[in-house]
């Protein structure tokens, strides 16, 4: 069964670690909405569906032609994500009076750690940097021509509306849960709109944060989601150096995009005091990983331009 973060949570009597999973999952819509199935093990070899086998239609004593799907056999693994928080016995001792100085520290820890899942969740490359798992991006592979790959232009062009609808479409077995962009993107779809003599649907989540809608759709904003991309024909060559940028159109679940995460998810370990100095050190772990487990459950748009 996948549980999203937040539920995960609700198991645990622990308050210090509610409170980081409170604080992670309160400005990242992805930890928010993606689901994370447990595993045994320190990965999860899967089958992605290729193509589907044939039908058709015979007379009566045709000879019947058998054919077969086809799959690609991945392999995502767990990676070790993390950090220590130290905090210094004289200055928790004596500087608390206003502040828990220790929960201030964990709580910047998992501010961090929200940060930097949200960037390989978009640009992990487990074969250019091994310590990662493979992100969005990779999974999609937008640097291969593919019907889930859309380009904007031969080398990127400005949004529109109907760039936007196609991309929607190329996400198949029911409309995509969420629209993932840069804050210069969702500028531009909100102009766009304007212009049409239109207002962005708006609503209000459990935390109180503001979420916009594009044909019923949330449209989710990851800060790390690069304006700088280059496209060549119908493929991104590189992030840096260029003026394109990238949307996402993502179905979450078991069947599509899903997290994997070791039993407990994310940990908070209080390990004590230090040896060499006085202090006391937290650790913020988890053991993640990505896997998508139907291409046509995730869509590319490249090249978009403001």
């Amino acid at each position: 069964m996948a549980l999203t973060l937040a539920e995960a949570a609700k198991l645990s009597n622990d308050m210090l670690l509610q409170g980081v999973v409170e604080t992670i999952i309160k400005d990242s819509p992805v930890i928010r909405e993606l689901p994370f199935v447990e595993i045994t093990g320190n990965g999860l070899t899967y089958n992605q569906e290729n193509t589907l086998p044939t039908i058709d239609f015979y007379d009566v004593g045709d000879n019947w032609a058998e054919s077969t799907p086809t799959f690609t056999q991945k392999t995502a693994n767990l990676k070790i994500m993390g950090g220590d928080a130290d905090v210094d016995n004289f200055l928790k001792a004596t500087r608390s009076n206003l502040q828990d100085l220790e929960a201030a520290v964990v709580e910047l820890k998992a501010k961090a750690l929200r940060d930097k899942f949200d960037e390989i969740f978009i640009y992990g490359n487990a074969t250019a940097s091994p310590k990662q798992f493979d992100g969005l991006r990779k999974l999609i592979d937008t640097g291969t021509a593919s019907a889930q790959v859309i380009a904007a232009g031969a080398s990127g062009a400005t949004l529109t509306l109907a760039m936007l609808d196609e991309l929607i479409d190329a996400v198949k077995g029911g409309k995509p849960a969420m629209l993932l962009m840069s804050r210069r993107s969702r500028r531009k779809i909100g102009a766009l709109v304007r212009a049409a003599g239109g207002m962005m649907e708006t609503d209000r989540d459990k935390w109180g944060n503001f979420i916009q809608f594009w044909d019923g759709i949330p449209i989710g904003v990851n800060d790390w989601i690069l304006d700088t991309h280059v496209v060549s024909g119908s493929v991104e060559t590189a992030t840096t150096g260029g003026t394109c940028s990238a949307i996402y159109a993502i179905q979450f679940g078991e069947g599509a995009l899903c997290g994997l995460t070791a039993p407990g998810h994310l940990t908070v370990e209080p390990i004590g005091s230090l040896e060499t100095k006085d202090a006391t050190r937290t650790r913020i772990k988890w053991y993640v990983s990505l896997a998508l487990f139907s291409m046509v459950k995730a869509a590319a748009l490249i090249g978009v331009q403001d």
